[in-house]
């Protein structure tokens, strides 16, 4: 993390204040007893070297970090990437070691860009966890727990208990308190296939899908009710040709090798 760029406002001990006065009172009243120029520069390093200090307990002692509603600050995430904090931000850091580096978003928002490999940088919440798949993206979160994640290159997996969401770039994902992540789906979507998902509409949903809305309908198969499966899969077998290895039984039964098989043939069209 980058210090000085995030550095909070910290009162200056009275004895430095002391100095700076007594410089300017001598200067005032003889020339010849100017206080020289070193001494200033060392009381205005012993500023900056206060301020540095209380910053780096509060972060090691309470981990808290936080802007103000009209501030902003980036922190260095290791050698991996960095991390823009948006006004009203509040964040902890939970890990920072060089295989991990794990964040907790109280509130606010945060823009992400990091290059390292899968699962290295996370980021709690109280509704889930993002999960880093080599990615840019941006996270906002209420103190309630709701959320939207967009994803602007590469994936984020965000996971709540048994449920995980695959958010590629070009997609976002509204996160629910309690709940969790919501089905992500491609903003570039038509209105009424947007509308239908979060309105929780199914017959809309599928009616309106096209090719690369299979992401959000490849996750509806394991949320939507069994009886609802079938439907699900005909739709995305409708709209895009699947192998003919693939089977459509063990998919509605959620086998997990065959989904994966699955998400993998459709990814193509994301």
């Amino acid at each position: 993390m980058n210090i000085r760029e995030h550095l909070p406002l910290v009162e200056a001990p009275q004895s430095v204040w002391d100095a700076i006065e007594v410089a300017m009172r001598e200067g005032e009243y003889g020339s010849a007893r100017q206080l020289p120029r070193w001494r200033v520069a060392v009381a205005a390093a012993a500023i900056f070297l206060v301020a540095a200090g209380i910053y780096w307990l509060r972060v090691r002692q309470a981990g808290w970090i936080e802007t103000s509603a009209s501030a902003s600050a980036n922190l260095r995430i290791g050698d991996i990437g960095t991390v823009e904090m948006g006004p009203s931000t509040r964040l902890r850091v939970v890990v920072d070691r060089a295989d991990k580096h794990r964040l907790r978003l109280e509130r606010g928002t945060i823009y992400a860009r990091i290059a390292a490999p899968p699962r290295m940088f996370l980021v709690d919440t109280k509704s889930g966890t993002a999960i880093d798949l080599g990615c840019e993206y941006a996270l906002t979160m209420e103190e309630g727990g709701s959320g939207v994640l967009r994803v602007t290159k590469g994936w984020v997996a965000f996971q709540w208990k048994a449920f995980e969401s695959l958010v590629p770039a070009g997609a976002k994902c509204r996160i629910k308190p309690v709940e969790g992540p919501d089905v992500p789906y491609f903003e570039d979507a038509a209105p009424e296939f947007v509308q239908s998902v979060e309105q929780g509409a199914l017959t809309s949903m599928l009616d309106s899908a096209r090719v690369r809305d299979t992401l959000t309908l490849w996750h509806l198969l394991s949320r939507v009710a069994p009886a609802d499966r079938a439907r699900v899969y005909d739709r995305i077998s409708s709209l895009t040709p699947l192998p003919a290895g693939l089977s459509r039984e063990r998919a509605l039964a959620l086998e997990p090798e065959t989904l994966m098989q699955l998400r993998e043939e459709l990814a193509w069209k994301w």
